[in-house]
């Protein structure tokens, strides 16, 4: 049975970049290396969408978010959370840990924050220090508007901080045109590595504020740090995970292969897929405005989730998600993001199809995989 992991990370890994893990460990003080993550970071650069530096650093992207926020904002000061799900949450988290005053504006599970609701806090709170937001909110397979939160944000003293650790590579993401302050990923989801690595982007305007921040408390993950060392000597201020760093360069060199673009085209057409298999099998999707890295579909109110993804691994190798916390049972996230292509999500759609009549769910058997090959057929052309 051949194994297929479509959690919303981390996801499935390229051949050739697991095999370039297999190679011996070697220096990361040398020449070589340097080389390495000089390409790495304009390979960064280019699915970022940016010319600001990105910083790397070894850590898992909540270590990334603490950076962007701690080199930000010193304890008093306040921060605007706009808040859609259980990632949405880890901001508020962050805050609390690091004395910051958090104005909530959060809304219903499977909703996204409307930037309305934006505008008005940003009136109601002159004197936010910055924005944080979710591109892609995995507990619920919600999409927010960052490109309409930026053109609210950029005219204000604020920095705009955003968590595109689920979305980056798989939707469009322009963090420059979209006046992005503090841009913030990981390598285990669209990056296809695993876990380890954090990636934060940095503006002039964010690099103004963190120079300002004089009572910020840092070490690790001080940014300037990570800055004067990639700009001045292309290398790390500490012990990089550079096995992690030199696979990283193939799946970008992947990415650059098929175009930025066409990896977004890519994903529109595989979230499209899944989003009509689904609903074909009459299920009810839970985002109201869906993302296109992973297809979270609602429990019928008989039916629990959690022994059907377990049955889905057991009996058919498919390894999709549960819901978190209050949504355990009742939601089932299916994943196709990164190295994923339409015969994966065909296959979930299938298992899912089975576990579903098994546990007497009046599902047609292939209605789903019908309605996502249409999708994948739309502009095929018959030989």
């Amino acid at each position: 049975m051949k194994p297929r992991l479509l959690t919303p990370g981390p996801s499935m890994v390229p051949e050739e970049t697991l095999l370039e893990l297999a190679r011996p460990v070697t220096f990361h003080r040398s020449a070589e290396f340097r080389q390495v993550l000089t390409e790495v970071e304009e390979d960064l650069k280019y699915v970022f969408r940016t010319k600001n530096t990105v910083c790397i650093l070894t850590s898992s992207g909540t270590g990334g978010m603490e950076a962007a926020l701690a080199n930000c904002l010193s304890p008093g000061q306040k921060a605007i959370l706009l808040i859609s799900g259980r990632w949405g949450e880890r901001w508020k988290n962050l805050c609390k840990a690091f004395g910051v005053e958090a104005v909530i504006v959060s809304v219903p599970y499977g909703q996204a924050v409307p930037p309305e609701a934006l505008k008005k806090a940003l009136a109601d709170h002159p004197d936010a220090k910055a924005v944080c937001a979710t591109l892609s909110e995995t507990a619920t397979g919600v999409a927010n508007d960052i490109e309409a939160y930026g053109k609210l944000v950029a005219p204000t003293p604020a920095v705009l901080l955003v968590d595109t650790i689920s979305g980056l590579g798989v939707v469009p993401c322009e963090t420059d045109a979209w006046n992005i302050d503090l841009n913030v990923t990981g390598s285990q989801k669209a990056l296809m590595l695993p876990p380890g690595l954090a990636f934060v982007s940095v503006s002039p305007k964010a690099w103004k504020v963190i120079e300002a921040n004089t009572a910020a408390k840092l070490f690790y993950f001080d940014l300037k740090k990570y800055r004067d060392k990639i700009e001045k000597e292309s290398d790390t201020p500490y012990t990089p995970a550079n096995t992690l760093i030199k696979a990283m360069r193939l799946s970008l060199q992947r990415m650059r292969k098929e175009g930025i673009e066409n990896v977004w085209k890519r994903h529109a057409k595989l979230g499209a897929a899944a989003r009509a298999g689904v609903q074909a099998m009459g299920l009810e999707l839970f985002a109201e405005r869906p993302t296109d890295g992973l297809t979270v579909a609602k429990m019928p109110a008989n039916l629990d989730s959690s022994p059907l993804i377990s049955k889905l691994e057991k009996q058919y190798g498919l390894r999709v998600a549960n819901g978190q916390d209050t949504l355990k049972g009742k939601i089932i996230r299916i994943a196709h993001m990164g190295y994923t292509d339409q015969f994966d999500v065909l296959a979930a759609l299938s298992g899912l199809e089975l576990v579903l009549l098994e546990a007497g769910f009046p599902v047609k058997p292939g209605s789903g995989v019908a309605a996502a090959q249409q999708v994948f057929a739309e502009g095929v052309k018959a030989s």
